[in-house]
């Protein structure tokens, strides 16, 4: 399926959602308070837009995503080529890691609370855990699947590490590091409501919190909307770049679509 398709399924499947939404709201069938209508939704986001709160609001959150994003980039390629490169610093690393793999972010925030305070540090914080074990996956599963038999070339070519690294390990690697970084950003804006439950005052989280203290149910779906959007709007915006650059593991990109 091509592009256009592609998107044309989307636009169609985003606009049944959209006539089951306005239809159950027309008929009466969900309560406005559980369920506002599309309409209340509209008016919502407009007010929001109209005092300027939803552009600060996000604005804010984007930027702790990206941060918190960046240093799990870092964080998860250094560790992942310590890794490769050493197999007794692997195994010694792999048991803790596994470990607090299985432990949810949100479950670690009154260490992370005690550890860094309840400023912008602690809601970085949350992001970063919440993206670095996908893209940590991603780095290290794509380095595992290198062909042995193309580090013997590169060797016998004389290359260096740091060429090895490059002309070889990085390219053979990029399909599972792709999967990775794009499943890595969408962990970050899922984790983005936790980061800004405690101490906040500003950021889509602690817009809909805020909300729902208010009952305002209609900018809840604003809220929710907004990062759905934003985040949907990030991973095309990863793709493009992946595929713009790196057009050779498209084929890759659309299984990892799927």
């Amino acid at each position: 399926m091509n592009d256009s398709k592609r998107f044309s399924l989307a636009v169609l499947v985003f606009a049944g959602l959209f006539g089951l939404w306005a239809g159950a709201s027309a008929m009466g069938l969900v309560s406005p308070f559980l369920l506002p209508s599309p309409l209340d939704v509209w008016k919502g986001f407009v007010g929001l837009v109209g005092n300027g709160k939803l552009a600060d609001h996000t604005g804010i959150s984007i930027l702790r995503v990206l941060m918190g994003y960046a240093l799990a980039i870092v964080l998860a390629l250094a560790l992942s080529l310590m890794m490769a490169a050493s197999r007794v610093f692997a195994a010694l690393a792999d048991p803790p890691l596994e470990f607090l793999r299985q432990i949810p972010p949100l479950a670690l925030m009154p260490l992370i609370m005690l550890w860094l305070g309840i400023g912008e540090a602690q809601k970085v914080g949350i992001i970063v855990l919440a993206c670095f074990f996908p893209v940590f996956l991603g780095f290290r599963g794509g380095f595992a699947q290198v062909d042995p038999r193309l580090i013997e070339v590169g060797h016998a070519a004389g290359f260096p590490r740091r060429e090895l690294l490059r002309r070889i390990a990085l390219p053979a690697a990029l399909p599972a590091i792709v999967i990775g970084l794009r499943l890595g950003l969408g962990h970050g804006w899922r984790a983005l409501v936790g980061a800004e439950l405690i101490a906040s005052s500003a950021g889509l989280g602690y817009m809909i919190l805020d909300a729902q203290d208010l009952a305002r149910t209609d900018i809840v779906m604003v809220g929710i909307l907004v990062i759905g959007a934003i985040g949907l709007a990030t991973d095309a915006g990863l793709k493009a770049l992946v595929r713009w650059r790196m057009p050779w593991i498209r084929q890759d990109l659309e299984l990892g679509n799927g």
